[in-house]
């Protein structure tokens, strides 16, 4: 058993903090406490820090005999679909970012009578597996269109690999041929659609994916690249960052290029995160459920902050894709309830490294689409992402939990609302833990036992003569019928789903008495935004 400290606007308040054991047979209570740092901030986000992704993959693009694309498409997307526009806007704003491997094959429609505009073709003898694609003006209207209505904030990723020439090292020497892509901004421009950001190639830094740059040729890139920015958005009150690389992350190549691109031609570094292995692996949920893998990937964020840190730049870093399963992920893992286990945890790690913003691959497509590619309905994981853009704020707090290497703990300052926001999953499918917040400041070196009725005692507090309850909301998230791999989420036990018109569901909280403990059942994720908790950081 162990004594938690909980200080509210001052006051101080004692509690037992315990865990119960679910499963049949497990008899001892794991004590379980979660002391959260409220006196100053670990790192910042963005406010639109939630992002996702569109892809070019045609629908022959196939991994271990799927095809799994269809028509999700920047070129074939169904742009009228009404859960597609609706899920969008429900985040008002979220970041999209347009880009992915055949990014690098695609060739502008600049209008030019002469220059063909055709479709991808799959050709195996080629790079990626596809020939040169185009994307037609026609298309690009229709897409800034869409995004107007739904209010998304787009990243387009750039063609880098025109003008590229074979090295003798395997590497693709010679100067990025801009061309092209220069007069696409400019088309861009003139029609008057707003760009957040350009970004320079898909998956070339380090060993590549299928090509690579070295990083002193992509760092003068990445240069031109804000060169032809500056001067097409000249006179404008606002440019669009210029990002890159958006690739896996390689020390070496990512500190070389941060050296080369400081300190003001780079806004913005991208890297990948598949950390999970290929999409056919049967072992994913065991990685997914294993808080030592999970913990594995900390130390990417820690090395590239530490990288930034170091350079003295003004560059911050992003996840500018990560479908956790490469190959386009695997069905009833990467689309289902479990995978908001892993998706979670990756949003609550990032961010305390001080990643700005982390695209999800993808919005829609592939096995680890946000939405269903066939009838646009959420997966679990867009509800999960939607909750985490509603009530964690921009500030990351420090968190430390015991008890327990089953439950991962994060908390945010809440979102356009006093207190904190904590969240919690539960790795563990036998165990309900029971678990009190403290602020850090807050918790002396050594505890007494207080008598065990202080769990109730200050459920009510007397102040300027009235009686003051201290509530908190709390979303429980869990799997229908408690299968993980379920594509159908509960929020505090009730389906969620569409309407009729396609309407994204209400989130419902359920209102607890800050004397009770935060109860996290086996596989579950829990939202608990605590207004009352005692955080200078959040004012």
């Amino acid at each position: 058993m162990g004594v938690l400290l909980l200080q509210l606007s001052g006051f101080c308040f004692w509690f037992w903090a315990f865990g119960s054991a679910a499963a049949a047979g497990e008899r001892e209570a794991a004590a379980a406490a979660v002391a959260v740092e409220g006196r100053y901030a670990a790192a910042a986000a963005d406010g639109d820090f939630v992002c996702a992704t569109l892809d070019w993959w045609p629908p022959e693009k196939c991994d271990y005999g799927t095809c799994s694309w269809g028509l999700a498409s920047l070129l074939n997307l169904n742009l009228s679909n009404p859960i597609l526009l609706n899920a969008i806007k429900e985040f008002s704003p979220l970041k999209l970012r347009l880009g992915g491997t055949l990014q690098d094959k695609v060739i502008y429609d600049t209008g030019d009578p002469e220059q063909k505009c055709t479709p991808f073709v799959k050709n195996d003898s080629e790079i990626f597996g596809f020939s040169e694609g185009c994307l037609p003006l026609k298309r690009w209207d229709e897409l800034n269109d869409f995004f107007r209505k739904a209010g998304a904030v787009i990243i387009f990723g750039l063609n880098a690999l025109n003008g590229r020439v074979p090295m003798p090292d395997g590497s693709l020497g010679g100067p990025w041929n801009y061309s092209n892509a220069a007069s696409f901004i400019r088309y861009t421009v003139n029609r008057g659609y707003t760009i957040h950001g350009w970004e320079l190639g898909n998956e070339l830094s380090g060993n590549g994916v299928g090509a690579r740059v070295g990083a002193d040729q992509y760092a003068a890139d990445a240069i031109a690249l804000k060169s032809i920015i500056d001067d097409i958005y000249q006179g404008f009150p606002a440019k669009p960052l210029v990002i890159a690389p958006g690739g896996f992350f390689d020390a070496g190549w990512f500190s070389e290029f941060i050296t080369k691109t400081k300190p003001s031609s780079l806004d913005v570094i991208t890297h990948h995160i598949y950390n999970l292995g290929p999409g056919v692996d049967d072992h994913l949920i065991d990685k997914i459920l294993d808080p030592s893998y999970l913990d594995g990937e900390a130390s990417t964020f820690s090395n590239l902050q530490g990288i930034l840190k170091a350079a003295g730049t003004k560059t911050v870093a992003w996840v500018g894709e990560a479908g956790g399963a490469y190959n386009s992920g695997h069905h009833l893992v990467t689309d289902s309830f479990v995978f908001s286990f892993w998706y979670l945890d990756q949003l609550g790690m990032a961010s305390k490294y001080d990643t700005k913003s982390y695209c999800r691959q993808s919005l829609i497509g592939g096995n680890y689409g946000l939405l269903n590619r066939i009838t646009f309905e959420p997966n679990p994981d867009y509800y999960s992402a939607l909750l985490w853009h509603r009530l964690m704020g921009k500030i990351a707090l420090l968190t430390n939990f015991t008890g327990t290497d089953k439950i991962r703990a994060y908390a945010h300052c809440a979102r356009q609302s006093q207190g904190i926001t904590l969240l919690l999953i539960n790795l563990s499918g036998n165990t309900t833990t029971q678990v009190f917040a403290t602020t850090a400041a807050a918790f002396p070196q050594s505890l007494k036992r207080d008598s065990s009725d202080s769990r109730t005692r200050f459920s009510r507090i007397r102040r300027h003569g009235k009686a003051t309850n201290f509530m908190r909301e709390e979303y429980h998230l869990t799997a229908e019928d408690g299968n993980l791999q379920s594509q159908t989420m509960l929020l505090n036990g009730k389906i969620l789903a569409v309407d009729s018109s396609g309407n994204i569901p209400k989130f419902e909280p359920i209102q607890v008495e800050a004397s009770q403990p935060l109860t996290v059942a086996p596989f579950s994720i829990v939202f608990a935004h605590i207004p009352y908790f005692y955080a200078p950081a959040c004012r």
